[in-house]
């Protein structure tokens, strides 16, 4: 029988506000809810206001098949939003601040639930509040060492620092960082070199496991420390961006905890990212074909 991994997504959990219509977004939530689809026992963690949107969105969480367990409830903050405006698919964003989300707490349950898992991720928007950043900062103290402890960097706004950014990494074993964030990086440690120079040092700097950089529909690189995998991307018309690098993130993870090697791990995300690029939304229904790919394997 093939093991059913444990994974949580923790951080924002939010409206993505569209001139049109809403959806339900926030990173470490897509993540969950891709890597569930993709066969794992995923878990969002992260808190909604005591209110309809609140209501909401723990609705859609339950619609998508996911547990809403730990997604904790505040009246004290609104439930978060974010409007969004897309320009050739590519988004923009307007972040609310002071949400409920900045406002994570880290009772005894949620310590509990970190020490079962396989594998965690986390961003920097999440962090930008004391409160959330101290949860989530405790919470991956708790998971195995063992675990996959994934840094997405999403660098939001002005919502990231130096100082996040190099304690993250300092917590992280696995990096997924994109063409646009790995400058600041860069800039941010006075690292020099080509693209893969610069990975390599970023991982021998903060010891990772593996980088996973990607640049939209010019496809992505995997690396260990052994071992480099770039992949030139796949075709496909992008429709709406939003979400396909969370749902890369999962293919990854996915990919990474089972053990397949870099370059079918490499393929696979950018397969996963191509078909979400080409629906509306950052969680669509994936395909039977690449469902099967990851439970099958």
């Amino acid at each position: 029988m093939k093991k059913q991994f444990n994974v949580a997504g923790i951080g924002e959990l939010l409206w993505d506000v569209f001139p049109e219509h809403k959806r339900m977004g926030g990173a470490p939530a897509n993540f969950s809810c891709h890597c569930g689809q993709l066969g794992a026992n995923a878990v969002p963690v992260s808190c909604v206001g005591a209110d309809p949107l609140g209501k909401e969105l723990v609705e859609s969480l339950k619609e998508l098949g996911m547990s809403s367990e730990f997604i904790f409830e505040t009246a004290e903050y609104p439930t978060g939003t974010v409007n969004v405006v897309l320009n050739n698919a590519k988004p923009t964003y307007e972040i609310r601040e002071d949400v409920a989300w900045d406002h994570i707490p880290f009772p005894d349950e949620l310590k509990a639930l970190a020490g079962t898992l396989d594998a965690a991720c986390f961003g920097s928007l999440s962090q930008r509040s004391g409160e959330s950043r101290g949860s989530i900062r405790l919470f991956l103290k708790h998971v195995p060492d063992t675990a996959l402890k994934i840094y997405d960097i999403n660098l939001r706004q002005s919502f990231y620092s130096k100082a996040v950014v190099e304690e993250s990494l300092e917590l992280a074993n696995v990096l997924k960082v994109s063409d646009e964030e790995l400058p600041v990086i860069a800039d941010y440690f006075d690292l020099q070199g080509s693209t893969e120079e610069l990975l390599q040092a970023v991982r021998e700097k903060f010891d990772l496991k593996y980088i996973a950089y990607t640049r939209g529909k010019d496809g992505s690189i995997l690396l260990s420390a052994d071992e480099i995998d770039d992949f030139p991307g796949c075709e496909g018309v992008a429709v709406d961006s939003v979400g396909a690098g969370d749902s890369a993130n999962a293919a990854f993870c996915m990919g990474l905890l089972k053990g397949w090697p870099l370059a079918e791990v490499n393929l696979f995300a950018n397969e996963v990212s191509t078909f979400v690029c080409m629906q509306k939304g950052a969680t669509p229904k994936l395909p039977e074909h690449l469902i099967h790919k990851s439970i099958s394997q």
